[in-house]
């Protein structure tokens, strides 16, 4: 393109938002709200308000430059002209533009690996473990390196990262908390006054219905919010941030997690920026090693991971049933209907889902997840819950996280076990088992523990397909210990799809 020559006008999806996303500082944009993508699908409230929010004010900040559409169909703002597109992140959306004859699609943004160098990596492994592409990007990227080491001389300090939360301390009232400062909350403005009234007329007129309570916006909405955001992770959260990041408290559903998935899945942050910041913060004394290669690990690992295999992996995985879960979800869970159950775990992480659109790694994996791998729960559907209920929940997101690591249903393509647990892990790493109805160690009867009795009827019924897991081994052999496992079983065929 000539030098002196305007840049073509880029469109921007509403996960694109960063000036990254972007060749020039002043290149023209198409910002396209499509009412239709609201309607297709019940999303959270909240994350439908987020969505908006952040799209309508990176059409304000951009001004003259910006061509804002709100249209019932993407195409009927793209037409045949010319524009340019950075790869989308679904492939739906990238079928879409691949369809107009003007648009031209551009490399990937907003991710850190190409995806060239990722499938040099993946072909010809049969699994494809996330700590094997970390490493190779630690390395690419030189992020936490001392020459050719690893910082701290460990790649991996997960085994410093799974401390249960601490106890209470004596003498201090109100309910137990992690004791950090809390997250930067963002102050809504006339754009989300006007977000709100469209929703609710939109509700009203029977366009959209969503799942989840509105509230207040919690998460970043602009490039300057996401700083902020940023910053007060670093300097007031992060140093307590590893330690503590398996771990849950009843009464504290942030602890000290950073809550920028939701800028980062906007394109708010660029993830090597938040990479380097957080190096930046170990290397001037702000905060611990295991602490800053958490975080390292969750974005230029495990994030630029589950992005990659959606491609690699293709159209075929999400369908990927390998263990034949085919039970529907239940009205109780689809509509997170908190009160509708009596397990303390699962009703406080439904009701913070509900509340919030949002809770940490560990509630999804070990709570939601572990409950429905033990339901036998349709994970295709489940992934479909995910992407609609969490305000960071994309497709691209969901299909690895879901599919792969939380139901196995790709038969350990990513993941070396299932993970399924019972009570005793929720009871090792959390506050939630004390006043519940249910007792952890109990698996029959009136206070058997969901879970407890759940993880071994999902042994039994899987003790087939298991059998071959070296790491199974110890568990399935447990399965022969049980004197009641027939109670078990009829126990749990008698549940059924009850809320628990």
């Amino acid at each position: 393109m000539n030098a002196s020559a305007p840049a073509e006008r880029r469109w921007l999806f509403a996960d694109q938002l960063g000036p990254h996303f972007l060749d020039t500082d002043d290149q023209p944009v198409l910002l396209v709200q499509s009412r239709r993508a609201f309607a297709r699908r019940r999303f959270h409230r909240q994350k439908a308000h987020l969505v908006l929010s952040a799209l309508r004010h990176r059409a304000a900040e951009l001004s003259d430059r910006c061509e804002f559409r709100a249209v019932d169909r993407y195409t009927d703002a793209a037409g045949d002209r010319a524009l340019t597109v950075c790869h989308p992140t679904t492939r739906g959306a990238l079928a879409l533009v691949q369809r107009l004859p003007g648009v031209q699609v551009l490399p990937a943004r907003g991710f850190v690996t190409g995806m060239a160098d990722f499938a040099a990596w993946a072909d010809g492994r049969g699994r494809l473990l996330m700590e094997d592409h970390y490493r190779i990007a630690r390395r690419r990227q030189g992020v936490l390196m001392d020459g050719d080491e690893p910082a701290g001389g460990r790649w991996n300090f997960d085994a410093d990262n799974r401390e249960p939360p601490p106890k209470p301390r004596r003498g201090r009232s109100g309910p137990p908390t992690l004791g950090v400062p809390e997250p930067w909350w963002p102050q809504e403005d006339e754009i989300d006054e006007q977000v709100r009234r469209d929703l609710d007329r939109w509700e009203r007129d029977g366009d959209v219905r969503f799942v989840g309570r509105d509230g207040p916006r919690r998460f970043a909405a602009t490039r300057h919010e996401a700083l902020q955001a940023l910053e007060h992770f670093v300097a007031h959260r992060l140093a307590a941030f590893g330690r503590y990041e398996d771990a849950m408290l009843a009464d504290d559903a942030w602890m000290a997690h950073s809550l920028l998935s939701a800028p980062l899945n906007l394109g708010l942050l660029d993830p090597l920026e938040v990479v380097h910041r957080v190096e930046d913060a170990y290397r001037g004394g702000q905060a611990p090693i295991a602490a800053a290669e958490a975080v390292v690990r969750q974005i230029l690992g495990w994030r630029d991971y589950v992005w990659h295999l959606y491609w690699y992996l293709g159209p075929d995985y999400p369908a990927g049933n390998g263990l034949r879960a085919r039970r529907g979800l239940p009205d109780w869970f689809a509509e997170l209907d908190a009160d509708a159950v009596q397990a303390r775990c699962l009703s406080g992480v439904l009701a913070d889902l509900r509340d919030h659109g949002w809770v940490h790694h560990i509630p999804r994996l070990m709570v939601l997840g572990n409950f429905a791998l033990q339901q036998g729960w349709d994970p295709a559907e489940l992934t479909d819950w995910f992407h609609r209920c969490f305000v960071d929940g994309y497709e691209w997101v969901m299909v690895a996280n879901v599919v792969g690591m939380s139901q196995f249903a790709d038969g350990g393509r990513i993941t070396t076990k299932p993970y399924a647990a019972g009570g005793a892990y929720i009871n090792r790493m959390s506050d939630y088992c004390g006043p519940c109805a249910y007792r952890p160690t109990v698996r029959v009867g009136e206070q058997a523990c969901p879970f407890t009795a759940g993880y071994w009827n999902f042994l039994h019924r899987h003790r087939g397909e298991l059998s071959g897991n070296h790491r199974m081994a110890q568990p399935l052999r447990g399965l022969d210990r049980l004197a009641d496992l027939d109670a078990l079983l009829d126990q749990e065929r008698r549940r059924g799809t009850d809320p628990p």
